[in-house]
């Protein structure tokens, strides 16, 4: 998709999530820092999220119109988060981990040959706090960067065969677990009879912090767009700044592979990758 020598020294990040909103609450802060570093940022949306109603059931309008409003306020939170592009692809929200496996790593190969992202971000294994839809993108886009990679991996997409060079899943610190849910609520679901909470990650097997504390203003902004997902907007917009730096100013990541850096600790998602963008810009 990209040839000309201003796109191929691009550096490229990709998000592959489950639902409109995980991009900001889960990501805002990262997709914003990077967006105005240049950096260009895809998100690929598994899901329309048109099961994801909040508020009384008698007022719930069903999953074509829930979801297309979703996807409204999905596009509007991608315009202040910077992002390049948004892609969904249609697989029914809830149901994510019953898909037929091979067709959505299919979809996801042809879009990591297509676009090439450098890294690619998605949830931990856990899918933060135990949603079915998370685990799976977890687990689809981990199968999809391998197979991305493997020339004689049989897709139809005609792209080469592209190997990302860093693999990250976002994860969520005790600290940061106790700030959201003091202001969003506690996030729990149940699943097969059992009820599932946040899995926090001990600050030691953290491997990556961004400080995005510049940014929580555009978070906020973001975060607003999603209106169908909170029904208590407006105390949430009344939050004092501190508790909204609090909220969106620091981010974390547990790198899951990397080609081009050993394990020391990061700062940023692209260490390892910034003077070789650099050379490529120069025509070194």
């Amino acid at each position: 998709m990209f040839s000309n020598k201003r796109e191929t020294d691009k550096l490229k990040l990709m998000c592959v999530l489950a639902h409109p909103d995980d991009e900001s609450l889960a990501l805002g802060g990262t997709l914003a820092k990077y967006a105005s570093e240049g950096v260009w940022t895809y998100l690929i949306s598994a899901t329309r999220g048109e099961h994801g109603w909040l508020g009384a059931e008698t007022d719930y309008p069903g999953p074509a119109a829930l979801g297309s409003r979703r996807v409204v306020e999905l596009a509007a939170a991608a315009q202040i988060l910077g992002l390049q592009a948004v892609i969904l692809l249609e697989y029914q929200d809830g149901e994510l981990a019953q898909a037929e496996p091979a067709g959505v790593i299919s979809q996801l190969v042809t879009y990591l040959r297509k676009l090439r992202p450098h890294v690619v971000v998605t949830f931990d294994p856990f899918g933060a706090y135990g949603h079915p839809d998370h685990i799976a993108i977890s687990q689809l886009t981990t199968a999809a960067v391998v197979a991305a990679a493997d020339p004689l991996c049989g897709h139809v997409d005609a792209q080469p065969a592209h190997r990302v060079s860093k693999l990250y899943y976002r994860v969520v610190t005790q600290t940061e677990a106790i700030a959201y849910q003091a202001v969003l609520g506690e996030l729990a679901m149940e699943v097969n009879g059992v009820e599932r909470h946040f899995v926090a990650w001990p600050d030691w097997a953290v491997t990556t912090r961004l400080d995005t504390s510049a940014y929580w203003p555009q978070v906020r902004q973001a975060v607003a767009c999603h209106q169908s997902q909170l029904p208590d907007l407006q105390t949430l917009q009344n939050l004092p700044d501190d508790q909204h730096r609090r909220l969106w100013g620091s981010q974390t990541y547990y790198r899951t592979f990397s080609l081009v850096n050993s394990g020391n600790r990061e700062e940023d998602l692209f260490t390892g990758l910034r003077r070789e963008s650099e050379r490529l810009r120069r025509g070194d």
